[in-house]
């Protein structure tokens, strides 16, 4: 099937919705802009799944590791893009949803994976359940025999720099992390998900392809808060809190036990320079350089400003 045909068959975009990051739903956008028919899998019906829905999007509800759920998602479907939020259950919605689709036989099945996947292997892992899931998750679809592009972003600056940090920046100017002074290349969620609309539209070229997706710079946090301080117009300072307390604030605030460790994990991992990394794939992808952190600030600054600052 050619790029031009996909039209008559709708692609198929998994977490429409959007958690971190916004990926599908932000995929989604791109692809019904660009005139492709969508259809959009939402794990339930709110005013996400109606926005979708008033963009043009074919909605459906349904689980990643329900079976009928997924024939009927897949079923008509040429191209997959498969993307989970960080979940206990990713192993088994990813062979859940990658055997349907073998079934159905697409032509393109565009996995979301991690970067950290990268420096893993059969004898190398890390403390992350999470991790572990989406190495086994890669090896299951390379076995598959299923046309798969995988997709390995660094951390993503919508998670640690905006979902974690924006209240301390707020209230306290401060941008309190459990980072040590390792760097890190974080990525916008919209840059990575313009990589993968990129392949939706003509897969046959990256099938087989894995792509390592780096943000702006790499840099150490210090730097980040120098970055906040400029695009907020105040002195913003990292303050490198203790893993133990951060990690238990997240628990309290009912975030669950997996992805507390899999976050920890990686906050380890970045003391450890494991991700200061810089690839060239998402330019060769999209022909265009990721956000900066300062852009990124700057896109985001009502949710930065406000506690302590007033109207500043």
């Amino acid at each position: 099937m050619t790029s031009q045909s996909s039209h008559a068959s709708p692609i198929l975009v998994t977490g429409a919705a959007g958690a971190v990051g916004s990926i599908g739903r932000n995929v989604t956008k791109m692809l019904l802009a660009k005139g492709h028919k969508v259809r959009a899998l939402v794990r339930r019906e709110d005013e996400r799944a109606e926005a979708l829905r008033q963009l043009g999007a074919q909605v459906m509800q349904g689980d990643l590791t329900d079976l009928t759920a997924m024939h009927g998602a897949i079923e008509g479907c040429a191209r997959v893009y498969f993307g989970m939020s960080v979940s206990s259950d990713y192993l088994t919605a990813t062979v859940n949803t990658a055997t349907v689709a073998r079934h159905h036989g697409v032509e393109a099945f565009v996995n979301m994976s991690q970067m950290t996947v990268t420096q893993m292997s059969i004898t190398e892992s890390t403390d992350s359940p999470q991790h572990k899931l989406h190495w086994l998750a890669e090896q299951a679809l390379s076995w598959s025999g299923l046309p798969v592009v995988t997709m390995r972003p660094t951390v993503f600056l919508d998670g640690f720099f905006r979902l974690f940090a924006a209240q301390g920046v707020r209230d306290a100017n401060e941008l309190a992390l459990p980072m040590g002074s390792g760097k890190t290349s974080p990525i916008s969620g919209v840059d990575v998900a313009r990589a993968v609309s990129v392949v939706l539209e003509n897969p046959a070229p990256h099938i087989g392809q894995i792509y390592n997706l780096t943000g702006f710079e790499s840099a150490d946090l210090e730097h980040c808060a120098r970055v906040f301080s400029e695009a907020l117009g105040r002195t913003i300072h990292y303050r490198d809190v203790p893993l133990a307390g951060w990690s238990e604030k997240l628990l309290r605030a009912g975030v669950p036990a997996h992805v507390v460790k899999h976050l920890s994990v990686m906050t380890e991992l970045n003391k450890q320079g494991r991700y200061d990394r810089m690839t060239d794939d998402l330019f060769k992808l999209t022909g265009q350089k990721p956000m900066s952190m300062y852009d990124f600030v700057k896109l985001h600054a009502a949710e930065f400003t406000g506690g302590l600052n007033g109207a500043a």
